[in-house]
């Protein structure tokens, strides 16, 4: 298990390092042994999968040895073969022979037993509704049943659900978010520039250059918003805008229609995530790679507060309602809730420390998160999604990958889920993971041919309810669901993973929360393990290692 842990340390850092611009001799000879590693892996794994076991299945131990031992077992004598029919419950044993019992007689018992089982339940059933007050036990139980039908339900359409892949081509390296707005989708990228597609016919209608830094995070104010600042630059009331961020420590707000740059917004920090606050006025709520926390306000543009919130690099900043949600590479979760006032308008509420969130021992780390009530979904590049109760500190955590090679870059919800992606870092796998809200039971598993990993996530619905989802990383990709009467054949796989189906779990940390992605070759892992911190460079190395 040792050398397999290494090779999968080994194999993290490789895919980090592959999104990185400039590499050195070293790096570039790291990445070039990645195709050995994976093959050493799968071999390793191969050998402590066991006889008894298919390749890729972790199963339960103690079970697979308990098989075994059966299968092993020789047939029993037959002085030592139970007799054929079972002793039912109430009656006693008897050493003589049983009198055979007229046919007649065996009716009649029958029919009598058929009409107790018919009867008793309903007395119950009856009594129950008539005092249901006194049956709380009972209501529970039909509400259960009731969700659970209801999730038999919802699998079997996704499992016969068939979707058909897009590929958005234009940019020239690797996209970095994304955002859906109307029928277009905005994607930002690491070559600086941000592009505005037409989802329909899949084609690129605006190329927005003007950044001088790889585009980090994109955001859509409201409809009410956009028509307010529309009106203040005498532009269309129908004008929609965009956020950008970068790392040239600008803001950019842009009219898509017009295709131009309205306003820019210096922020003296590179600038790692933004969101939109629709409170009042209005809010832009910025990130930057030292831990900074910045609010904006969108009817001057003028900067309100800004705080030293996190260690390490801000990289997710989500809304919900008053509350503002901030997630750091060290690990680290914020949370906030806007006053409304023109000074300091964040007030923290919560800050929990990587102590809480078990994401620790992992330097430029990336944390995405996705708030959804007093829940807060956090993915960290592990092989599960965490579920922060923010205003408690408990935590629970989701299966996201039936293995710990899996690697979780982004945590979305759309329509009654909860999408997470996964990455394989054994086999270079990629999927989307779907899972139903509120109770976060497993439902179906997204793959296709050479899908890549997935950095960014952004859903919307069409005017018939089906879904279309665009996914960025090494390249950008729009999944659009297929009606279910039609006949045209789907480009996505739709498959279960039954291993994940027992998905949430109570926290309790095992040895996987504490992995680090120190590269240690075998000969000299010390020497290595500090040239890769090194290299890392501590604070905001996620912003380094994604843009530079």
């Amino acid at each position: 298990m040792g050398e397999v842990r290494k090779l999968q340390k080994k194999l993290r850092q490789i895919e980090t390092l592959e999104i990185k611009i400039s590499l050195t001799a070293e790096e570039r000879f790291k990445i070039s042994r990645k195709a050995e590693l994976r093959s050493r892996l799968a071999q390793l794994q191969l050998q402590l999968s066991g006889p008894q076991q298919t390749l890729g299945i972790v199963g339960d131990g103690k079970k697979e040895k308990m098989k075994r031992q059966v299968e092993k077992a020789p047939e029993a004598l037959p002085s030592q073969m139970p007799p054929a029919s079972k002793i039912h419950k109430g009656e006693k044993e008897s050493k003589a022979p049983a009198t055979p019992v007229p046919a007649a007689r065996q009716e009649e018992e029958a029919q009598i037993g058929r009409q107790r089982e018919r009867t008793e339940p309903a007395e119950v059933s009856d009594y129950c509704q008539d005092t249901s007050r006194h049956c709380p036990d009972f209501d529970k139980e039909q509400q259960l049943r009731q969700q659970e039908a209801e999730f038999t339900s919802l699998k079997a359409s996704w499992e016969k659900s068939r979707f058909r892949l897009r590929l958005l081509e234009g940019h020239s390296d690797i996209v970095t978010c994304v955002v859906a707005v109307d029928n277009l989708v905005v994607s930002g990228s690491r070559d600086t520039t941000v592009k505005v597609w037409h989802v329909p016919t899949a084609t690129e209608q605006k190329n927005l250059g003007g950044h001088t830094g790889g585009v980090t995070c994109l955001s859509a104010p409201p409809p009410e918003y956009c028509t307010r600042l529309a009106r203040s630059l005498s532009l269309s009331t129908k004008e929609r805008f965009i956020l950008s961020g970068s790392a040239d420590c600008y803001v950019k707000i842009w009219a898509l229609n017009i295709g131009q740059c309205v306003k820019s917004i210096y922020t003296f920090n590179a600038v790692t995530a933004l969101c939109f606050v629709p409170e009042e006025g209005g809010y832009i709520i910025t990130g930057s790679d030292g831990g900074k926390v910045q609010a904006w306000s969108w009817h001057s543009f003028q900067n309100c507060q800004s705080v030293n919130a996190h260690q390490e690099a801000v990289t997710s900043i989500q809304s919900q309602g008053p509350l503002v949600f901030s997630g750091s590479a060290e690990g680290g979760v914020s949370v906030w809730e806007n006053r409304c006032s023109d000074r300091d308008p964040l007030t923290l509420l919560h800050h929990w420390s990587s102590q809480v969130t078990g994401f620790r021992g992992r330097l430029g780390g990336r944390l995405t998160l996705s708030p959804r009530g007093d829940k807060v979904f956090l993915a960290y590049g592990q092989a599960w999604l965490k579920i922060l109760h923010w205003r408690t500190g408990a935590t629970s955590r989701v299966t996201n990958h039936s293995d710990v090679t899996g690697v979780t870059d982004c945590v979305h919800q759309t329509g009654g889920l909860l999408i997470g992606s996964c990455y394989d870092l054994a086999n270079g796998e990629s999927t989307l993971n779907l899972f139903s809200l509120p109770q976060c039971q497993y439902l179906v598993s997204l793959t296709w041919p050479d899908a890549p990993r997935i950095l960014c996530f952004a859903a919307w619905t069409t005017g018939s309810g089906d879904h279309r989802w665009v996914i960025g990383g090494h390249n950008l990709t729009v999944l659009e669901q297929l009606p279910s009467s039609g006949k045209q054949r789907g480009d996505v796989t739709v498959r279960r993973d039954g291993r994940m189906d027992s998905c949430l779990e109570s926290e309790g940390d095992t040895e996987g929360d504490e992995d680090t992605d120190d590269y240690e070759d075998d000969d000299d892992e010390g020497k290595d393990s500090r040239s890769d911190r090194a290299e890392d460079g501590g604070s905001g190395s996620w912003l380094r290692c994604v843009l530079q």
